[in-house]
């Protein structure tokens, strides 16, 4: 929510387009869902007078009241409770609620002129916080699920899956820049795999019908996200040394 934006004009009520004009993308499903569904919800924000720090919040509030529900209920599921199918329809409609939050409040601070540091910083911080209980989340699942899941993997789950983070806030500002810049459509197809909005509801899906295969989630998306994290630092380290 930091970056420079060009205020709504005085009299204007800014529409669902022009919210989703100012999106910051994030993937094909991010563009094609979350972002469109953001741009609805920074209308209802502005009608109501809410900030988009209050839309931040609720990003906050509605991402981790999810995650800590999903484990809280990992072990009865687990054990066999009917109820596992609905745990995991609410986690794959919480994550995808708290992320078009995320996408609303950024999206309504660039239209109304109501960007600054302080909300640019609480943005990262509550990102953060929603991912880090996600993690905790699909962990929890995973060993509940599998016993004998080993501790590396939940750790190496855990340290690669900030590289989404980490990468998504180092694409703005003046050191931005991107390994593969194509937008074709093969290309963005494949970027679905990075895409955060297709990856949760790949995992909410999966918790919905088959949280037993959890592990195999947490597994491959270790490997994707450590290659990537492996390709950025020789992209960037090539860059480096080019001066």
């Amino acid at each position: 929510m930091s970056s420079p934006s060009r205020p709504a004009e005085p009299g204007h009520r800014p529409t669902a387009a022009d919210y989703y004009a100012v999106n910051r993308g994030g993937g094909l499903f991010s563009e094609a869902v979350s972002q469109r569904i953001g741009a609805q919800l920074a209308v209802f924000a502005y009608r109501n007078r809410l900030s988009p720090t209050v839309m931040t919040i609720g990003n906050l509030g509605i991402g981790c009241l999810t995650s800590f529900v999903v484990i809280a209920a990992a072990g009865p599921v687990a054990a066999g409770s009917g109820f596992g199918w609905l745990v995991g329809l609410l986690a794959l409609l919480g994550w995808q609620l708290a992320y078009a939050f995320d996408c609303s409040d950024g999206q309504l601070a660039r239209v109304t002129g109501q960007t600054s540091a302080a909300g640019g910083r609480l943005d990262v911080l509550c990102d953060v916080a929603v991912q880090s209980a996600l993690v905790a989340a699909l962990s929890a699942t995973a060993k509940a699920q599998e016993p004998d899941t080993p501790a590396w993997l939940l750790a190496a789950f855990a340290a690669t899956w900030m590289v989404n983070l980490v990468t998504s806030v180092m694409q703005h500002g003046e050191q931005a820049s991107s390994m593969v810049t194509s937008r074709s459509l093969p290309v963005r197809a494949v970027k679905l795999v990075r895409d955060y909005g297709a990856v949760i509801a790949v995992a909410g899906v999966l918790l919905t019908v088959a949280p037993q295969w959890t592990v195999w989630f947490v597994a491959l998306f270790t490997l994707v996200n450590g290659g990537f994290l492996a390709a950025s630092i020789a992209f960037a380290g090539r860059a480096a040394l080019r001066g």
